[in-house]
């Protein structure tokens, strides 16, 4: 068995329109965010042995707030990749990592979920998720397979599920 897990990049800065979409940064709820999530994942408990990113400076600086203490991998191909790449670097880089930590951006997390999960495996967090994979969510999946290049739709099941506003109410929606 494998473990994955998954972390979006938090609340970019939209402000920033005079740079180009991979050179936004975060705005201050982002950092917030980043800082809850990190903290929610130090304390989760997974060991994690390797960490793969895109190297879009929302996703460095989300890492650098959340995770300071771990030494990305960065990939270019996971730059708003989609869940075909993302499959691909995982098999690739996985290596002879139990556990890998991926970072990245939607869509192609949030559909990780319809490609990892199969209708059997489907449970409350599966149904939480489907819903909504927001900025800084934090997601972990039992994968039911022995190495990274057997990565394959269906073989995953959801077993963690965390996203800011579940740990700091002041970190909910905008309405």
């Amino acid at each position: 068995m494998k473990i994955l897990g998954l972390l979006r990049h938090a609340k970019s800065d939209w402000g920033q329109s005079d740079k180009r979409d991979f050179d936004r940064g975060l705005n201050d709820r982002g950092h917030r965010g980043a800082h809850v999530i990190g903290e929610h994942i130090r304390a989760h408990g997974v060991k994690w042995d390797k960490l793969i990113a895109s190297p879009a400076e929302r996703v460095k600086l989300t890492l650098a707030d959340a995770l300071p203490d771990m030494a990305p991998q960065w990939d270019q191909r996971l730059y708003l990749a989609g869940t075909d790449t993302i499959m691909d670097v995982l098999r690739e880089e996985g290596g002879d990592a139990d556990a890998v930590l991926l970072s990245g951006h939607n869509p192609g997390l949030g559909d990780m979920l319809f490609e990892l999960v199969s209708p059997k495996n489907e449970n409350e967090l599966y149904d939480e998720a489907k819903v909504k994979f927001p900025t800084a969510a934090y997601a972990v999946y039992e994968l039911a397979i022995d190495d990274w290049s057997d990565l394959r739709d269906g073989c995953g099941t959801l077993v963690h599920f965390a996203r800011p506003r579940d740990l700091d109410e002041d970190l909910g929606p905008e309405y």
